[in-house]
């Protein structure tokens, strides 16, 4: 404890203590990461507990994470105090300024424009003596060091020749810089390319705090250093213009980190050059408005474009965001002159600035160049039917069968087919709600959010058809690789459970996991039951056996939420047509997403 209390009166101390040029500036080195990504997860967690906490970029794709500035001797005593109470790796180290790039953090910071400090000799950068921390406690108070005046460097322009090249700037050009001063933490106005005088005060700031001289006017070295600031995070991602003659599209990509891969009409394919992510790809097909709209709802299939997200489609173009716990999406296409061209960019979440920033460069670079993609570009995908033009298509967790049991679209399902879904759908197209599930019976309602009218609703049997009589099951058996249905036959084994549970039946049949919450049928086209998951409470049952909850127990259910539904006794066989057909209009895909 008494080391911690030390160590961290000690930082203080230190912050105090101004770097000088006779001992030169010096850093703890204590972590460096692969990624901007990891080093900004790290890099908070060790500025939430510690102090002089910095960010720079190594080059390379590589970050370090780093404490200081410090005087070689303060560093020595951090390193080993920090060390020694288990703040910071033991394999940490000091570093010195000509080490690193660019600051990324603290957003705005940049210590690698302190005065050059000489370089510390090999006796500055031996240990120092074991009571050097208490005798520097001592010296702060009683001998304040030094302050070393910051050099103000040259400008390149004289005021009124800064203004000239000022007023060369577009109105764009204007708003770009405002906004390069509101990243810097140096405007909070508006963005409107007007350089009044919280444009020029904000100016002034920045230039103090570069150790330029205050003017309130950027020079043109000043603007580019601005800018290479601001652009300072896109290091290491390797953004450069590429043109595309197959596409007909040149843009910013970001080449350190993808790479191109295939052409998959309509799509140019640059995939990760490490792991999943990220991913870009340009769009370009031949085509009209209906070519355009076909796109936009063909995007939206895709597991690269998640649910969650702004949509937004007019007559000439659409904008797709979408995001999960894992990525952010943006694509945007636009028809001109017959021709459909955008481009896609798939990037990991919780790298939003760097993400923001990209887009933007991408959007702005973006040009239309002569030609289009032609359809047989490419050496060709394998055929499958879960993928599009190389793209795999979104999936749901899960998809089980249920059946209509009235003319508004309500639907019994099994409660496992609709556990723990962030989205429900029925056949695929329409959204549904859970409005009542019964946990005892396995039972669950459902309700579209708009209303439907089913082909046909289920017709519920009053009373157990006879034992050994034959008996259908309808569902989805692959779910929904199949359009449409498929009838299972088999047999009523038992009308009980193997408990004696009288509300069960036991049924014959070599059922799939996709046909569980489906409408079992007797001989006369009439729903006897609800088929049940093939794992019956904590045991497994054997292949050819199946369990139906009955049709007196779902009627009842269905009463308990306010739906009434047609019921019969015993009718007469149909034919299996006219069964299958029955079925066909009754059974719907229940999909949980």
């Amino acid at each position: 404890m008494t080391r911690l209390i030390f160590a961290v009166l000690f930082a203080f101390l230190m912050s105090l203590r101004a770097v000088t040029a006779q001992e030169g500036i010096a850093w703890v080195q204590i972590e460096a990461q692969p990624s901007l990504n990891q080093a900004q997860e790290r890099v908070r967690a060790y500025a939430a507990r510690l102090p002089d906490v910095n960010g720079f970029n190594l080059g390379g794709g590589w970050y370090a994470i780093a404490l200081g500035p410090y005087t070689q001797t303060d560093a020595q005593r951090v390193l080993r105090a920090y060390r020694a109470d288990g703040e910071i790796p033991r394999d940490s180290y000091i570093a010195y300024s000509n080490t690193f790039r660019q600051q990324f953090w603290p957003v705005g910071a940049n210590l690698l424009n302190l005065p050059e400090a000489v370089a510390p000799t090999e006796s500055q950068a031996a240990t120092p003596d074991p009571d050097a921390e208490q005798q520097a406690a001592v010296q702060v108070e009683t001998q304040p060091e030094p302050q070393v005046e910051p050099q103000i460097k040259p400008a390149d322009e004289s005021p009124a020749e800064a203004q000239r090249s000022e007023r060369a700037l577009t109105r764009e050009e204007r708003m770009q810089l405002q906004e390069m001063l509101k990243w810097a933490g140096f405007y909070n106005a508006a963005i409107d390319g007007a350089f009044g005088r919280g444009t020029r005060g904000s100016m002034a700031e920045w230039q103090r705090a570069n150790n330029f001289e205050v003017t309130g006017i950027l020079t043109t070295a000043q603007r580019a250093e601005l800018k290479r600031q601001y652009n300072a995070i896109l290091d290491g991602i390797g953004l450069e213009t590429v043109r595309d003659d197959t596409t007909g599209i040149e843009m910013m990509v970001p080449m350190g980190v993808v790479s191109f891969t295939k052409y998959s009409p309509p799509f140019a394919h640059f995939d990760a050059k490490n792991g999943d992510l990220p991913r870009v790809l340009l769009i370009s097909q031949q085509g009209n408005q209906d070519t355009l709209y076909g796109l936009f709802d063909i995007m939206q299939t895709l597991a690269i474009v998640p649910e969650n997200g702004p949509r937004e489609r007019n007559r000439n173009g659409f904008v797709l965001v979408g995001e999960n716990d894992e990525f952010i999406s943006h694509t945007e296409a636009r028809l001109e002159n017959g021709e459909v061209k955008g481009f896609s960019l798939i990037w990991p979440r919780g790298d939003e600035e760097r993400r923001t920033r990209l887009l933007s460069e991408m959007k702005a670079s973006f040009t239309r160049t002569e030609g289009v993609m032609s359809p047989a570009a490419g050496e060709g995908d394998a055929q499958d039917i879960d993928l599009v033009s190389g793209l795999e298509i979104r999936r749901p967790k899960v998809s089980r069968s249920g059946f209509w049991v009235d003319g508004n679209g309500t639907v019994v399902t099994t409660i496992e087919a609709v556990a723990q879904c962030e989205r429900i759908t029925l056949d695929a197209d329409y959204d549904a709600e859970v409005v009542f599930s019964d946990a005892a019976t396995g039972i669950a309602i459902l309700r579209p959010k708009e209303a439907l009218s089913p082909a046909g609703v289920a017709t519920l049997r009053e009373g157990a058809p006879r034992l050994q009589s034959q008996i259908a099951v309808s569902g989805f058996s692959y779910e929904g690789k199949l359009t449409a249905p498929t009838v299972t036959y088999g047999t009523l084994s038992d009308v009980k459970g193997l408990g004696g549970e009288t509300q069960l039946k036991r049924l014959a049949l070599n059922a799939l996991p996709g046909d569980e919450g489906g409408p079992v049928f007797d001989a006369g086209g009439s729903v006897m039951g609800m088929l049940l998951p093939h794992d019956f409470g904590t045991r497994k049952l054997p292949e050819n056996v199946g369990f139906a909850i009955d049709a007196d127990t779902v009627r009842a259910v269905l009463a308990k939420a306010g739906v009434q539904v047609s019921t019969v006794t015993e009718q007469m066989p149909i034919e299996p047509e006219d069964l299958t057909d029955r079925a066909r209009d009754t059974t719907v895909l229940v999909s949980c997403w």
